[in-house]
């Protein structure tokens, strides 16, 4: 209350950061005269005066006015009319500085985008706008493309479908308009490509992520994941699934808050018990080191039964087992839990269990969008998440001023004690509101629930529109006649829909849709004022029966997305009225005590079909809602502390990649690695400061022949009277440095470099796949650590750097081991490419990608990769040259066309014997 009263008298932070942008409005607004007097190719010649300008050393701060000038004159004459208001204006300015603009619904946050798109776009870096699904990246690229158009940019989206050339083609125009997921999977896709000419991201300059919440708040719980294969036990998740019905609520406990279930000290001899009669455990307990595996079964198929809701978490479709996401009802194609939880799944509803799967690759939205030099965003709800915003990507939230003020009554919750109490309830206002030809949006948080209101509004006859993920393709129509009178729209979870909800429909929508194939200029100018009298007619009606009235069928966990469900109501000063009903068997009252107050309720003498209504309720459940908000802060910041540490060796790993696949000469390099794998074979073998008789000779042998390719005499070497470890090295380096100039010479230098950085890049990302499934499992159990009085964080730090080491050594030693072993088959450089290309590059059409979803479980999917070594490819001659050798070769191996022919000619085995 005294806040309140201060705010009266005291402006807010955003009110005075506001203010001090009005100087530069009216500077925008003062170039408008003489633009609006300029002919269309004196506007658009605006953009090379600026990007030369730029060159000259001014700044896009110093353009700024001027070029959001241009911005709203170019929109007003090429889109319609379209111009920018101030507020607008002030929204670009917040973009621009790398800020987040919340802006209600109906503000119009897409032509505020363009502002700041086409400012940074003359710098030729290239700029990303970042949306939530294919449908606004097209549809936002097309209409606001006639923008950029206009004023000469390239403009283009990236959608699920398209091939590596289109991808490069979109990303190299100076604006790109995709998806959180297709952004980050083509990171991580280009960073597992093995041609420079085929990663299609440029360097990453500037985004905009429209609906920021959602994208870096709620979606950055999972991270993104690219899989393959890992093993098949699709047998053992049916059986382990046929058990979980004979468990009874007494053999575990389950954590709704958490989705996490554990069993009882009951529910493991239940199981055991169950697991044996099945044939499926071998002797002992089940927590035996023999029996271990069965454990991740068990918990996974329990979790699928009793935390995982059909309609709600996933549907069954097709025959496959598809996510929901929670925070905008779609169904997430492609995307699956790992850890064995989809499987669990796809075994609980008797469809094709689909293999398990490895991590080829990761990176959380955190660090994903860390990457950019400039970053921003906009949403109508961001304020509360603002600490988060800031903390995790240095973003300031900005609350921007409304165009017209907004009228919607937001009206108390109505709290019922039962859920078909509510239900009866919301059915009675539906009837009273299309009576008065009042539109309703029903707002529900799953598609059962959706369906559930839909059957008992059916039972009344009453006609109705439903959106849900069963019906996501008829989601724009939809939307657009959501606003008419009497219209009734039942939906789930209205975040990021992006079609504005107008009263008496959308008049740009059935423009296009009724005037489509009318040829004669009459009839089409007839329709047209016919229609827009008619939208204007029923718009008077809607506002007349008081606007859009929302209404909440229960609270959602985030109060963002229960924001923007009251959004959607009273934009652009339309009158609207918003109310949410509660009943106590909601999931959030259920999880969060309404034991009590359904006690207190019956005790206070609450009639059948009474509801209470009350601010005190309000204020309860904002709190339950902060309570599981700070929860899922947690774990995103739980997630971010543990991505951080691997983040720091991603990046050593894909500048290497990157720097391997632009440089042509890669010989220092691997003379380098050369000299370290064998100081390290040195120090294992010759311990410092030790006697001749001391030393590993047997070992040193057996490594240089595995490392170096050369058998050497070391034992006599060895022998030798004062003999030292700097002259036994120097004679192992010259040997070795022999064996490969004798290759060279071989095969040539041109070939050698090629097959040095074939074999490296492949080497170096076969190393990181292992190490990643290492990593995972370092993490799974790290926890543990814990118990012992030790931060698991800093211990996985620690191991994780080990592990890391590791792994370049591993990568040192097989790629040096590989080079010297190497017979090269094949006669030019093309010809190797091939060779050392063909199986290994990733079928990108099959691999399994996992993204956001409703749980902080990992979503992933299937790759297929070659399983055959890069020496083995480089070894054996190019298929398409269908030449093979018609003699035997050593060893009953068929011989290299360029090693020496067996026969003892001393010519080269194509010139000999192979020759055709």
């Amino acid at each position: 209350m005294f806040l309140n009263v201060l705010n009266k008298f005291f402006s807010t932070t955003d009110e005075r950061f506001l203010k001090k942008l009005d100087p530069i409005v009216a500077e925008i607004n003062a170039f408008e005269p003489a633009l609006e007097k300029l002919s269309d190719d004196d506007l658009k010649a605006k953009t090379p005066e600026f990007k030369e300008r730029l060159k000259k050393g001014e700044t896009l701060e110093d353009l700024l006015p001027e070029a959001f000038a241009v911005v709203r004159e170019a929109s007003r004459r090429s889109m319609g009319g379209m111009r920018h208001y101030d507020v607008q204006m002030m929204g670009g300015i917040v973009l621009h500085r790398g800020m987040v603009a919340e802006m209600a619904t109906g503000e119009g946050k897409t032509l505020v985008a363009t502002l700041p798109v086409y400012l940074n776009a003359l710098t030729g870096k290239g700029v990303h706008v970042v949306t939530v699904n294919d449908y606004l990246a097209s549809r936002d690229s097309e209409w606001m493309g006639q923008l950029y158009r206009f004023l000469g940019l390239t403009v283009d989206c990236i959608v699920n479908d398209m091939d590596d050339e289109q991808r490069q083609k979109a990303y190299a125009c100076d604006v790109t308009y995709a998806t959180n997921n297709e952004l980050g999977f083509d990171y991580l896709r280009d960073n597992m490509k093995f041609r420079l000419e085929e990663v299609t991201q440029r360097p990453f300059s500037y985004a905009i992520v429209d609906e920021v919440d959602s994208i870096l708040i709620d979606e950055a719980r999972t991270p993104l994941i690219i899989s393959g294969p890992a093993e098949d036990s699709s047998e053992l998740y049916r059986a382990v699934n046929k058990l979980i019905p004979s468990l009874v609520p007494e053999d575990y406990e389950a954590e709704e808050k958490n989705k996490s279930i554990t069993l009882t000290e009951a529910g493991n001899e239940h199981i055991e018990d169950l697991l044996e009669k099945a044939g499926l455990m071998k002797e002992g307990s089940l927590y035996e080191i023999q029996n271990i595996g069965l454990i991740h079964h068990i918990n996974q198929a329990l979790r699928a039964h009793l935390m995982f809701n059909r309609d709600v978490d996933y549907i069954v479709k097709d025959n496959q087992v598809i996510i929901i996401d929670e925070f905008t009802g779609r169904m997430m194609d492609g995307r699956r839990y790992s850890d064995g939880l989809h499987q669990a799944l796809e075994a609980k509803e008797l469809v094709e269990i689909q293999m398990e799967n490895q991590t080829l690759a990761s990176i959380t939205f955190q660090n994903y969008f860390r990457l950019y030099d400039k970053l921003s965003g906009m949403t109508g709800t961001a304020k509360t998440e603002a600490a988060e915003l800031h903390d995790i990507y240095g973003l300031d939230v900005i609350q921007m001023q409304t165009n017209v003020p907004v009228i919607r009554l937001d009206q108390d919750d109505e709290v019922y004690r039962t859920e078909r109490e509510k239900i009866e309830a919301i059915v009675k206002v539906i009837k009273d509101c299309q009576e008065r030809k009042q539109p309703v949006l029903v707002g529900t948080t799953s598609i059962e629930k959706s369906e559930m209101v839909s059957a008992h509004l059916n039972k009344l006859t009453i006609k109705h529109n439903v959106l849900n993920a069963r019906f996501h393709e008829q989601e724009a129509g939809i939307i657009e006649d959501a606003g008419r009178p009497g219209n009734i729209t039942i939906a789930t979870n209205m975040a990021g829909r992006g079609t504005d909800i107008k009263l008496g429909g959308n008049l740009e929508a059935r423009l296009e849709k009724e005037l489509a194939g009318i040829t004669d200029d009459k009839e089409h100018a007839r329709k047209e004022e016919k229609i827009r009298a008619e939208i204007a007619e029923a718009a008077e009606v809607v506002k007349k029966a008081g606007g859009l009235y929302v209404i909440g069928t229960e609270r959602h966990e985030s109060r963002r997305v229960d924001n923007q469900l009251r959004g959607r109501s009273g934009r652009q000063g339309d009158p609207g009225a918003s109310r949410f009903y509660l009943s106590l068997e909601d999931d959030l009252m259920r999880i969060f005590g309404s034991d009590r107050l359904d006690t207190m309720l019956q005790r206070l003498g609450l009639e059948e079909g009474e509801a209470i209504t009350h601010p005190w309720v309000n204020k309860a459940l904002e709190r339950a809602q902060q309570k599981v908000e700070a929860r899922n802060y947690d774990m995103r910041k739980h997630l971010l502390k543990y991505d951080d540490v691997m983040n720091a060796q991603r990046k050593v790993v894909y500048e290497q990649r990157r720097d391997l696949m632009e440089t042509d000469d890669i010989s220092e390099m691997i003379e380098d690695m050369r000299d370290e794998a064998l100081d390290n074979l040195l120090d294992r073998c010759i311990p410092k400061n030790t006697f001749a008789d001391q030393w590993s000779v047997d070992t040193l042998h057996e490594e240089s022949l595995r490392l170096f390719g050369i058998d050497l005499p070391l034992k006599d070497w060895a022998a030798e009277e004062g003999i030292a470890e700097n002259e036994l090295r120097d004679r192992i380096e010259k040997a070795s440095k022999e064996h490969m100039a004798e290759k060279e010479g071989k095969f040539t230098a041109p070939l050698m470099r090629m097959a040095e950085k074939s074999i490296l890049l492949r080497v170096l990302d076969g190393s990181w796949k292992d190490h990643l499934h290492s990593l995972d499992h370092l993490r799974q159990g790290i926890n543990l650590r814990a118990i012992a009085q030790r931060d698991p964080l800093n211990e996985y730090k620690q191991e994780a750097f080990v592990m890391f080491e590791d792994t370049m050594t591993k990568v040192c030693e097989t790629t040096i081991s590989m080079l010297s072993h190497l017979e090269i088959g094949v006669e030019n450089e093309e010809e190797l490419e091939e060779a050392a290309l063909e199986g290994a590059e990733m079928d990108t059409t099959s691999l399994d990608y996992s993204g956001p979803a409703k749980s902080a479980d990992d979503i992933s999917s299937p790759a297929k990769t070659g399983t055959k070594s890069i020496a083995q490819r480089l070894a054996k001659s190019n298929p398409s040259r269908k030449k093979k050798a018609t003699k035997a070769a050593i060893d009953g191996a068929e011989t290299p066309r360029n090693a020496q022919c067996p026969c003892g000619s001393g010519e080269r085995y194509k010139h000999c014997c192979g020759k055709k």
